[in-house]
């Protein structure tokens, strides 16, 4: 894994509630990202170490700097120090770019068609991935299916507007917002909840939904809506592709765990921690402050993986692992203790 020292030279307003940061790339390593990536920030606020992932909202070989796009979470304490504190010319601590929810070119050709569907700060890993398709032609066409409550909370509006004028031919916006109050005679601004239906309809007409793409970064009820909808039209689930920001766990799932206790091993040290019934291994050593390493907290990626020593663990929430995790390995994130006698050794 790789860090680096990042400075912020722009913090942009999209919204009342939401940031866009800029940060100058390193002058002699370059980071490199592809669109639909995320960057992982690091905080230390009242004496304890915080990480958080935050997708790209810049585009490679586009834009000159490195842009992330934060909105503020009730209660949240990354994000709303993020909002308050932050300043110009501060000095940030970041890992690699991560994530697997990308533009993949390998996957597309000239007549591709991809659609973005998406929800509130959604948008951000989407904005990446329209702006990049878009400049660098590598698609037929790009649609965005972009849901908010109204005008004022849309993220990137000028942006979007930006891209529809410069991109006439080649790209389209649907917006949908839950509490429009002023009617419209734009067919392509409707009041209401995201209708995946009514898109696709008027794309099968079109002879837009031939030879598509599809990316989702939204609530679970946005990804089921869609997929469902997709499905029903024939489209390969094979080409469609989603982003989560939270891990989805069946609550069946925990029926044999309880509140247990576990010994994690760091550099040395051995501190036993209480997992409360419904915590991972990796919340109970962080509310332990042990200093453990993270960043999609989503089962995704690697980063917060533990070696199993003793005892027996259960991962939930995983769908798909990683082909480069050994067996003793597991995601701390999505563990949790099935005995009395767990230990685990983190890096």
């Amino acid at each position: 894994m790789q860090y680096f020292t990042l400075k912020v030279i722009g913090l942009h307003y999209e919204t009342e509630d939401t940031v866009t940061v800029s940060f100058k790339q390193p002058g002699l390593k370059k980071i490199k990202y592809i669109a639909g990536q995320y960057l992982t920030l690091m905080f230390r606020i009242n004496g304890r170490k915080y990480i958080r992932p935050y997708s790209f909202s810049s585009a490679p070989v586009i834009d000159a700097n490195l842009e992330v796009t934060i909105k503020r979470v009730p209660g949240g304490i990354v994000s709303n120090h993020i909002i308050d504190k932050l300043k110009i010319d501060d000095i940030i601590e970041v890992m690699e770019p991560m994530g697997d929810f990308i533009l993949n070119e390998n996957a597309i050709s000239p007549d591709t068609n991809i659609v973005l569907w998406g929800a509130g700060s959604g948008i951000t890993p989407l904005i990446s991935i329209a702006k990049y398709a878009l400049y660098k032609n590598v698609v037929n066409h790009v649609t965005l299916v972009y849901g908010n409550r109204n005008v004022e909370s849309v993220i990137f509006k000028n942006k979007i507007e930006d891209l529809r004028k410069q991109f006439d031919n080649k790209f389209s916006a649907w917006h949908f917002h839950t509490r429009l109050v002023v009617a419209s005679n734009n067919p392509y601004l409707v009041q209401g909840r995201i209708n995946p239906d009514k898109v696709l309809s008027i794309m099968h007409r079109e002879g837009k939904l031939n030879n598509t793409l599809h990316y989702i970064c939204g609530p679970l009820g946005l990804k089921e809506s869609v997929i469902s909808a997709l499905l029903n039209l024939g489209v390969n689930r094979e080409k469609i592709y989603s982003e989560d920001f939270e891990a989805i766990r069946n609550p069946d799932d925990f029926k044999n765990i309880k509140t247990r206790t576990v010994l994690i091993k760091k550099a040395g040290e051995h501190t036993i921690v209480e997992v409360v019934k419904g915590k991972s291994i990796l919340e109970a050593g962080l509310d332990a402050m042990i200093d453990m390493s993270y960043s999609c907290q989503t089962g995704n990626c690697l980063v917060c993986k533990g070696r199993l020593i003793k005892g027996e663990v259960k991962m939930i929430g995983v769908e798909k692992l990683s082909e480069s995790l050994q067996h003793d390995n597991y995601l701390l994130c999505s563990s949790f203790p099935l005995t009395d006698d767990v230990e685990i050794e983190v890096d």
